[in-house]
């Protein structure tokens, strides 16, 4: 799949909101960022991501309370929900969405297999989710984790989305 394509729909809803997302991502690699940047027009929307791959990026580029870390599980989606907040915090952007996962061909210390990502957004809607591929298969995995990060962005900022007004042919006529 393009990178345009799976970054379509978020795009568009972000430039109809007016607002921004920040992006951290940690086994995608880049790859949410780089799918928002391939659509003309980025920059009005894009605010700016990191590669959060190791402890040391996380610290330095989400500069996390440790407080707020403190009892949540790895790779829960409480602790991705942290992590987006901070992503949008950092920027001062409207929306942030952080991507936590193992793409293989291992698991991690921590007793995750590979094919595990939770994903949050957070801002005017906030939401998260789970992955479980059940792979080992390390591209198959990122790219899979990549679209349902888009997916799951598109998804809240459409909820942001004012309802449209309804037509007067929608409306009931009242008689008197």
């Amino acid at each position: 799949m393009e990178l345009h394509t799976l970054a379509r729909e978020a795009a568009v809803n972000l430039l109809k909101l007016g607002q921004t997302v920040a992006v951290a991502e940690s086994s995608t690699a880049g790859l949410v960022s780089a799918s928002l940047l391939a659509i003309p027009g980025a920059s009005a929307y894009y605010a700016g991501g990191s590669v959060i791959y190791t402890r040391l990026s996380r610290k330095r580029f989400l500069t996390l309370d440790p407080a707020l870390l403190a009892g949540l599980a790895p790779l829960s989606e409480e602790m991705v929900r942290v992590f987006a907040d901070a992503a949008r915090t950092s920027l001062n952007a409207e929306w942030g969405i952080a991507e936590l996962g193992v793409a293989g061909p291992t698991g991690t210390p921590y007793g995750h297999p590979p094919g595990v990502s939770v994903i949050g957004v957070s801002g005017p809607v906030n939401l998260s989710m789970r992955i479980e591929t059940h792979s080992a298969d390390r591209e198959q995995n990122m790219w899979h984790f990549t679209q349902e990060a888009l997916k799951l962005l598109a998804l809240a900022t459409a909820q942001a989305l004012p309802l449209p007004p309804a037509s007067a042919a929608q409306k009931t006529p009242i008689n008197n």
